[in-house]
This record gives structure tokens, C-alpha cells and sequence, in this order.
């Protein structure tokens, strides 16, 4: 499994699987069979309401702890709450995370914030991010913060590649994880003629090219299904490397145009949400 630093030299693996939209037991399944397939990477959060199962899938998965990457979000609701990390952790069955985010600019997101800093001082959390804070929630928290998060985790594709927003990253060596990698449920991006040239070159399918894409930008990619083949198909992108002149090629179809696009109301939303966490 090819491998980033960070910025606080612990790796991370470039490919994982998301649990987003995953029911509990597809998330059970989808982890254990990933795991066993060589995933290192689980990304899942509170608000997917499903760190239970993720936690069983990983016990099942046979493999050990120390060998997983476990990445997992706090949501607004729970920034204030002092207990938030340690009753994340006993839902996901762990004694620390490898990466913490929070989730949203939602809320009191400073408070957030201070809990990751906090558990990653203390070792619950090997490294902290922050998820979709882009703008001035970004330009903020830059003000404020303590310990410089690692990662952030915000929408990109090649319509979309953060061109703005990746020139704060590289000033403080943050790196991306992308969320909606493959577009969302549109199809135009993977049948540019590009990947579908690619594809046919290489061997592999127009999504496999575009999440190897995001691992030559130096994104992490995390698609997420609860389908067996397609996790088995996304983790397959590692044995070959698309060339300059290609990576030239994909970068024209930046459109700097995003699929999701929050409102303030959105946020409001968020921090008056609440998740109804799985039962022990």
C-alpha cells in the first residue's frame, strides 16, 4: 500500500474506504471484507451513525489494530460534550483513533476544535482534521488553532481540485482527502473522453484512473460501497502511474465547479442535529 507523511510524520494509506450513506450492517460488512482484501484506510463518522458496526467489522476483519488507520468525525452536537471523544471511542470498540476530525463549521466548531487538541495531546487521536472548513471558516480557525490539524477532508474531482484552498495546505503541509472523488451520482465526469481513453490504455476503468488521479495530486481517496467487487475494483488503482503529460491532460478539465454547495441555513441545521447513535 503506497503511503503520505504527515505533517507530524505518521503515514497514512492513499486509498481507504468512506462508510458514508452505509447502513450498519453494510458498514460491518464492507469493513471486514475490505480489511481482509488489504485496505488499511476506514473513514466513518458519528453522523454516519455506524462506528458500532465499523468497530465489529474491524474485529472480524481478523486484522490487528495497529495495522489500521482509523479515521472517524465529531459532530457539531457533540463539541460541547466533554465525553465526546471517549463515548466515540467506546463506539468504535478502540482506545484511540488515527485521525479525528471535526466535521462541519457548524455549531461552536472552536470548542470542537480544542476537543481534538485536547484528545491528540492526551493520544486518543494520532492526528486531527478538519472536514469541509474551506473559506473563512479556514482562514479562522488558522487564527485560533493550537496544533496544526493534519488533514482536511472537502470535495474534489477533477471538475473541482481545490486550487485555492490547496495553496493554505501546502503552506502548513496539510494534506486532502477527498469526498465525492468519482462526482456525485453524475456520470459525465467519468465518461470524459479522457478517462475512457485512459481505461482502455492501462487496463482499468474510467473511475479507476480518476481515484488514481487523486492519489498522484497527493489526495487521499476513500470511495465508499457496499458492494464486494467495487471495493475489491477502487483498492486496485496501485499498479500503474499516470504520466505527466496525462496528469496535463486531466488537469484541463478543471471547471472549479463543486457538486455541493452548503448554505448558511445548512449549518444551522447541522448544529441543531442530533445523531441517534446504535445502541450498545
Amino acid at each position: 500500500m503506497e503511503t503520505i507523511t504527515l505533517n507530524n510524520g505518521i503515514k497514512c494509506p492513499v486509498v481507504g474506504i468512506g462508510t458514508f450513506t452505509l447502513a450498519p450492517a453494510d458498514a460491518q460488512n464492507s469493513v471486514r471484507e475490505a480489511l481482509k482484501m488489504g485496505y488499511t484506510l476506514i473513514d466513518t463518522a458519528n453522523a454516519y451513525v455506524n462506528e458500532r458496526a465499523v468497530g465489529r467489522g474491524i474485529r472480524e476483519s481478523g486484522v490487528s489494530r495497529e495495522d489500521i488507520f482509523l479515521s472517524t468525525k465529531l459532530w457539531p452536537s457533540e463539541y460541547e460534550n466533554e465525553n465526546a471523544v471517549d463515548e466515540t471511542l467506546e463506539r468504535l470498540g478502540v482506545d484511540y483513533v488515527d485521525l479525528l476530525y471535526i466535521h462541519q463549521p457548524a455549531g461552536n466548531w472552536l470548542a470542537g476544535y480544542r476537543q481534538l487538541e485536547k484528545a491528540y495531546k492526551e493520544g486518543k487521536a494520532k492526528s486531527i482534521g478538519i472536514s469541509n472548513f474551506e473559506g473563512k471558516y479556514n482562514e479562522e480557525l488558522q487564527q485560533k488553532w493550537e496544533v496544526v490539524p493534519q488533514f482536511i477532508q472537502v470535495e474534489a474531482h477533477p471538475y473541482f481540485t481545490q486550487k485555492e484552498l490547496r495553496a493554505t495546505l501546502d503552506k502548513y503541509d496539510i494534506r486532502l482527502m477527498s469526498w465525492y472523488p468519482l462526482g456525485h451520482g453524475d456520470k459525465s465526469l467519468m465518461e470524459e473522453p479522457v478517462f475512457v481513453q485512459l481505461g482502455k490504455q492501462y487496463g482499468k476503468s474510467p473511475a479507476q484512473v480518476i481515484l488514481r488521479w487523486h492519489t498522484q495530486m497527493g489526495f487521499v481517496v476513500i470511495p465508499g460501497s457496499k458492494n464486494v467487487d467495487h471495493i475489491k475494483d477502487n483498492l486496485d488503482i496501485l499498479d500503474f502511474s499516470l504520466t505527466e503529460d496525462e496528469m496535463a491532460q486531466i488537469a484541463q478539465l478543471d471547471k472549479g465547479e463543486r457538486y455541493y454547495h452548503r448554505t448558511d441555513a445548512q449549518l444551522a441545521q447541522f448544529a441543531a442535529w442530533r445523531p441517534a447513535f446504535e445502541k450498545a
